[in-house]
């Protein structure tokens, strides 16, 4: 086994497993040198040994490198380390055809035919170089995250037909799309990839193979000799013209098959045109009597009687011989006549051929029903009679009898029934943990219908989204795969629900309903922080409004209303305007600044007065009214008072002189 971390070649660093197949093992590495990752195939390691699986591995994969094509996945690099056979090629995001089809069937019909169009394109170019694919089936066609279908596995197929055909689990994998003449032994041909695509859009359209057994010979020597299950078993609105491109595709003799890839691919383009989707159905011809193969005559055979002279005698015999069987009959005839005649004269004296019963056909009877018909017919019937399963027949009903109906057989005969247990029943399996998805596709290939399978859906903590919690019926209970009902419960994940909104609710009240939900108490985180609503009120919330919580898992923040801040106004008066600004800015308050009205002793600039007053607790942001000194009144100069004394005295003076007068 390879280790992750290992370098191939010095360049091809392995990072991971992607799986395995019938004759190697495939890792994701990356490039060390392009920076890219890529798929590296290893031979196995019981196959590293088998000098002719190796000629095989390196000439075929080196033809493959010659495959350049959009559907076909590139192969980088081919290469051996250590006696180590490797190959580097494109890597492929995204799943295999037999997954894609598991997890979207039914595929709409216009999606079969653009898949199946780029598999006959790829198919095409292969076979324009000789290279047959020889093991087509959905595990090596790829589908990128882009709907581009990506072929893989090219050429490398004849080493595993050729080393591991005897290998069961490989047989299994690759034998439901293994074509008619693959099966008798004979060498594959273009026309057995075309078989293998044809059986491929069979299953796209019905979601399951057509032929299905319990070991790799069986459903070979289905493919051979079976007809061709019709689709319209599994859609009843499939198109005619579809299901002709398949009946074609997998016609038994290659002669009535698409001679081509590309004549396939030519059908197909046209397939869904109005035109053609009532057509008639399709039918083989090669096997018809006007066109059945004769088998040569060895020269051997006509060469030796020429060396032989006497070739009249033969001719006289020929001619004497008609002449001896005229007379016979001549002879014969008669007593034929009369011969003939005693026995219809016989057949009306004793009764019309009384000895000899044929047996009725009590099919869908009640075996009372049965008994009754079978006595009147002059049989007897067994006492004990026979109970099997069958889809077709309700419970209780006759199937068949031995000897079957329409069998002669003498009167009093002894006839057996077989009476219908109903339909053929199956142990149901143990699906908890599995994904609901799986499971259903897995009961629909056993025979159930879409209907028949319930789901209803459950939180729960420990089992995963989407996988089976419990099922009913319960383990090995036997169901009908026709008529039965199975019922699974299926996880949702962890319990959750869509977060409400809280804003204006009060923290206990809101607390009280998150628990009420399977919130526990230590999810839910309380922050405080102030603000004008009222206090202890939630005024934020994480997750918002809408938002999705899981129950044991999400943790939830509620922030609650403190109320509206307060702060004291600072003591300010007797500071200057900068200082009383910065403490009222530092309170987080806002100030309108005046002027004192009047001079007063308080030096300019300074604070007289702050209203409200210092001390007063108000709310944070609050405006406060500060009262900015003028400073004390200007002084008048000397002269002016002395000049200002002397007309003062001067009135007084006239004014008094005035008096005196």
């Amino acid at each position: 086994m390879i280790e992750i971390g290992k370098k191939i070649n010095g360049r091809y660093k392995i990072i991971g497993n992607i799986g395995s197949g019938g004759m190697a093992n495939v890792f994701l590495a990356h490039d060390l040198i392009l920076d890219r990752e890529v798929a590296i195939k290893v031979l196995r390691f019981d196959f590293q040994n088998d000098q002719s699986a190796i000629r095989r591995f390196q000439r075929e994969a080196l033809a493959a490198t010659e495959l350049v094509h959009p559907n076909i996945v590139t192969v980088y690099d081919v290469g051996e380390e250590d006696g180590m056979q490797f190959l580097v090629m494109e890597y492929v995001k995204g799943m295999d055809l037999k997954r894609y089809i598991q997890t979207h069937y039914p595929v709409p019909y216009l999606q079969v035919v653009d898949i199946v169009q780029q598999v006959l394109s790829a198919v095409a170019l292969a076979h324009q170089h000789r290279i047959i694919h020889r093991d087509l089936k959905p595990q090596n066609i790829l589908i990128n995250e882009d709907g581009v279908v990506k072929i893989t596995d090219f050429g490398i197929a004849i080493a595993l037909s050729e080393t591991s055909i005897t290998q069961t689990n490989s047989m299994l994998g690759s034998v439901h799309y293994l074509s008619p003449e693959q099966a008798r032994g004979s060498m594959a041909t273009n026309q057995s990839d075309i078989y293998a695509i044809g059986i491929i859009l069979y299953e796209m359209l019905t979601g399951k193979v057509p032929f299905d057994g319990e070991s790799a010979v069986t459903i070979a020597l289905k493919h051979f000799q079976d007809e061709m299950p019709s689709i319209r078993i599994y859609d009843k609105n499939v198109p005619q013209s579809i299901e002709n491109v398949v009946l074609k595709a997998t016609a038994k003799e290659p002669a009535d098959r698409y001679k081509t890839a590309d004549e396939m691919h030519e059908d197909l383009a046209t397939v869904l045109s109005p035109d053609r989707l009532n057509e008639p159905k399709w039918t083989p011809h090669a096997l018809m009597d006007e066109t059945r193969v004769i088998t040569p005559i060895e020269e051997a055979a006509i060469t030796a009687p020429v060396e032989t002279e006497p070739v009249e005698e033969p001719e006289l015999e020929t001619k004497e011989k008609p002449k001896k069987k005229k007379r016979k009959w001549w002879l014969i005839f008669p007593i034929l006549v009369v011969a003939a005649m005693l026995a219809i004269g016989g057949y009306f004296l004793f009764g019309g051929g009384r000895g000899d019963v044929e047996i009725p056909d009590v099919r869908g009877e009640t075996e009372t029903t049965a008994r009754a018909t079978l006595t009147d017919a002059g049989l007897q019937v067994a006492d004990e009679v026979e109970e099997i399963a069958d889809d077709e027949i309700d419970i209780g009903q006759v199937i068949k009898t031995d000897p079957p109906a329409g069998n002669e057989v003498k009167r009093n005969a002894t006839v057996t029934i077989y009476i219908s247990t109903g339909t053929q029943k199956i142990a149901f399996k143990d699906y908890t943990g599995q994904t609901f998805e799986d499971v259903k596709a897995e009961l629909i290939d056993k025979g159930f219908s879409e209907d028949q399978i319930k789901s209803e859906t459950k939180s729960d903590e420990e089992v995963a989204e989407g996988d089976i919690i419990s099922q009913s019926p319960a383990e090995d209970e036997e169901v009908s795969p026709k008529d039965d009902t199975v019922t699974f419960v299926v996880s949702s994940g962890p319990a959750s629900f869509e977060m409400d909104n809280y804003y204006g609710m009060t923290e206990a009240a809101a607390k009280a309903d998150l628990t009420s939900k399977g919130v526990a108490s230590s999810q839910i985180s309380i922050v405080y922080a102030s603000s004008d609503q009222p206090s202890g009120t939630v005024i934020a919330q994480a997750p918002a409004s809408g938002g999705e919580v899981i129950a044991s898992r999400t943790t939830i923040t509620l922030t609650i209303s403190s109320g509206q801040e307060m702060v004291n106004v600072p003591r300010i008066v007797g500071k200057n305007q900068a200082d009383a600004e910065a403490d009222l800015n530092e309170a987080g308050l806002s100030y309108e600044i005046e002027e004192a009205s009047d001079y007063s002793d308080t030096p300019a600039g300074q604070v007289t007065k702050v209203s409200p007053g210092a001390g007063t607790s108000v709310t944070v942001g609050s405006t406060v009214t500060v009262t900015i000194s003028k400073g004390p009144e200007p002084e008048e100069s000397s002269s002016s008072t002395s000049t200002n004394s002397d007309s003062t005295t001067e009135p007084s003076t006239s004014s008094t002189e005035s008096d005196d007068e």
